[in-house]
């Protein structure tokens, strides 16, 4: 990471050309949206699920679990053959055809929180059916909620929540993922702040043995049942390690098909037009290079001009993450059906973070045999960074198969419209 008095004078250079501002006009224009759902017409890298395309997205998280990435042993599992893993739906979309956005929607959307970065904080997932090969998604999607803070990072912030519904093929509700995403203002000083002393993390050669003894001790539960009746409050799902960051984390979770379609990185020509598109999203690097915002999760000066030490991962890489311990834990009998996860502080490029949870609760609801776990990241620095709690159904020795909870009938009903509306549409 560069760290010279010239890197850090270009850094405040290039804040103050673009220090967007939060205005009370665009927090009042996005309260007004709440409530309104629309179908999400992006095509993501990734439409349609296939055997090939899931064991990459699991690969790329650094997720090899046999239930995901290996056909023939998928066959010999409940599902008869390989499912993605349950995140996987936020990151596969097809364009679904819907009405026209009205008139007024837009004119409350054109140029909102203009140049105003975006922080994913967290997340909440239920579950409700499996994604096999050969299944498309799509989504609608609207905003639930709007406040405002004031955030010790940067100043004043909006915390919004965004409902999204993934729905397959067959109008069935695969799974609600409800995002909270923090906007914040591109002028914290690069040289003040909480986080200005941070340095890059380095590791002595014991060090790095002993995160290396913690992934070798790493087991996937996969075909042996863990039964509701042998699972206590107070056990432990056993410690994992993520890490230490490096700029190949990032490029492969983007490689394994995280596109982050309208602002996926892009080449060439194809670069050309997206910056002529969305011109606000590109900024000029140290060289005058126009390039995409979202660096800062590998370019470390972007990252210092907007205020941090060092880049900085996805906040979606530690929730797949985090599913990835709990689908280990779990085995291939059961079914997280619930995820909640806090991003308390940033993942630096270099940090460690070491995967603990316990059993926090055992109960039966609606037939189901639940176990309710809590999960905290903590990194090198003894930061707690993850915060998180899931629901697991597992199965008991007189119920051995768990079924996924059913979906709200409200939200079934929305599903089925949403679809027979794209249908009627024309779409594909």
């Amino acid at each position: 990471m560069a760290d010279t008095k010239t890197d850090i004078k270009q850094s405040e250079e290039w804040q103050k050309a673009t220090a967007y501002e939060i205005t009370d006009h665009d927090v009042e224009r996005q309260r007004k949206l709440i409530g309104f759902d629309q179908a999400a017409k992006s095509r993501e890298y990734i439409q349609t699920a296939t055997t090939d395309n899931i064991r990459n997205f699991a690969h790329g998280c650094g997720d090899d679990n046999p239930l995901y990435c290996d056909p023939h042993y998928g066959k010999k599992t409940r599902w008869g053959s390989v499912i993605a893993p349950a995140m996987m739906a936020s990151i596969i979309n097809a364009p679904m055809k819907g009405d026209s956005v009205p008139d007024e929607i837009k004119a409350l959307r054109k140029s909102l929180f203009k140049g105003i970065h975006v922080f994913v904080s967290g997340s909440t997932w239920d579950f409700y059916r499996p994604i096999y090969p050969g299944d498309t998604i799509y989504s609608f999607n609207g905003d639930e909620t709007c406040e405002v803070k004031q955030s010790e990072f940067a100043g004043k912030s909006v915390i919004t929540n965004r409902r999204d519904v993934k729905v397959n093929q067959r109008g069935e509700v695969v799974a609600v993922y409800r995002i909270l995403r923090v906007l914040t203002e591109r002028k914290t000083a690069v040289t003040k702040g909480k986080y200005s002393d941070l340095k890059p993390a380095t590791y002595t050669d014991e060090e790095m043995q002993a995160i290396e003894a913690i992934y070798a001790a790493e087991k996937v539960q996969g075909a042996a049942k863990r039964y509701f009746e042998e699972v206590n409050i107070g056990d432990s799902l056993g410690m994992q390690a993520k890490g230490p960051l490096t700029v190949t984390d990032v490029i492969c979770f983007h490689s394994g098909g995280y596109g982050f379609v309208p602002y996926a990185p892009t080449a060439n020509r194809l670069a050309h037009k997206n910056r002529q598109r969305i011109p606000a999203f590109y900024v000029k690097n140290e060289q005058g290079i126009p390039d995409v915002a979202q660096r800062l999760h590998w370019d470390p000066l972007w990252a210092q001009a907007i205020g941090n030490p060092m880049a900085y991962d996805y906040g979606v890489m530690r929730e797949n993450y985090l599913y990835q311990y709990l689908s280990d834990w779990t085995g291939d009998d059961g079914i997280v059906t619930h995820v909640h996860d806090e991003i308390r502080k940033f993942n630096y490029m270099g940090d460690v973070q070491k995967v603990t949870g316990e059993v926090v609760g055992k109960r039966q609801e609606n037939g189901q045999n639940l176990v309710d776990v809590k999960v905290t990241f903590t990194n090198q620095r003894g930061e707690e960074s993850v915060r998180a709690t899931a629901t697991i159904a597992l199965p008991s020795k007189d119920k051995p198969l768990p079924m996924y909870p059913p979906v709200p009938a409200d939200l079934a009903e929305k599903a089925a419209q949403m679809m027979a509306r794209h249908w009627e549409l024309g779409g594909d």
